[in-house]
């Protein structure tokens, strides 16, 4: 039929009553991947609270089959049902107990409760809240500020998104108090969701973290084919350190301007391991520059 993950989103609709506000939509979702031992979706702390990137694209790709259909509701947003199919039989036995108890224990709650409930129970969620003069008390407050990262150590990151939700990804960021992701991708398209460059910029810009793409420092795709050993990575590598990034040194000035106007950036590409991606070689040449004899360097 299509992703598993996206049944439960339908299911959770249909138990609902077959109409959810977008809000109480991402709350409900929330709490019931709480019960979930693999979580079908990931949260990033946004301006209300806990949500969920790939959920609200789910939605739209739900709506483009006729599954659902937004429907504009005053001042938010409503999902309801336009199929006829039972969706909560097709999950599995231990995600319809979950759901039934987000049924049983939070169906009577109107919006504000169920974010006054996540706010207060999950306070990181909600460390970018728009709304918590509106909901909580000052002792409520100050645990949710407390969840606020406010490194100022002056410190250059790498970061690869393979095997990573983009929420995950958003969420290593924040709490590393990173400032600005630099996309050092030459063509900042990817098959994996949330990562080609529009997306992840939005990304960024849900929880204040600024992109800057520099396909200057990036490396040709075709140049990348055939790498099987570490033997064929680091010929790239060498090669790539005596030619794009000599010819290009002037964007690696750039980035270290950046650095030293906001602390903490990021240098990101695709690949986990830095060893295996030029973000390293330019992680490392940055290193050896005089501006930055007093940053240090981490991989995440």
């Amino acid at each position: 039929m299509f992703y598993y993950r996206r049944k439960i989103l339908l299911a959770l609709i249909q138990k609902l009553g077959g109409e959810v506000l977008s809000t109480p939509l991402q709350k409900n979702l929330f709490l019931l991947t709480r019960q979930q031992k693999e979580k079908s979706f990931d949260f990033i702390p946004y301006k209300y609270g806990c949500y969920s990137l790939q959920a609200n694209n789910d939605l739209g790709v739900l709506e483009k089959l006729g599954y659902i259909k937004k429907v504009q509701k005053r001042n938010s947003i409503a999902w309801t049902l336009t199929s006829n199919d039972n969706f909560i039989e097709l999950l599995r036995p231990e995600d319809n107990a979950a759901l039934s108890y987000i049924y049983n224990t939070f169906g009577s709650y109107n919006t504000n409760d169920l974010i006054k409930h996540t706010y207060v129970n999950y306070p990181y969620w909600a460390i970018n809240s728009v709304i918590l003069d509106d909901l909580l008390n000052d002792n409520e407050k100050e645990k949710i500020l407390q969840q606020k990262k406010s490194l100022s150590e002056k410190c250059l990151f790498t970061i690869g998104y393979e095997g990573k939700s983009l929420e995950t990804y958003i969420n290593q960021l924040i709490i590393n108090s990173v400032k600005v992701l630099c996309d050092v991708r030459k063509n900042p398209l990817s098959k994996k969701w949330g990562f080609s460059k529009s997306h992840l910029k939005d990304a960024c810009e849900k929880v204040n973290i600024k992109y800057v793409h520099i396909p200057q420092l990036g490396i040709e795709s075709e140049e990348r084919q055939d790498l099987k050993t570490l033997s064929d990575y680091n010929k790239l590598f060498s090669n790539y350190e005596k030619t794009t990034l000599k010819t290009n040194n002037s964007y690696l000035l750039d980035v270290v301007k950046i650095l030293q106007e906001n602390s903490r950036i990021a240098l990101t590409c695709f690949e986990k391991e830095v060893c295996m991606c030029h973000r390293g070689v330019v992680a490392n040449n940055l290193m050896q520059l005089k501006e930055l004899k007093d940053c240090k360097l981490r991989n995440i």
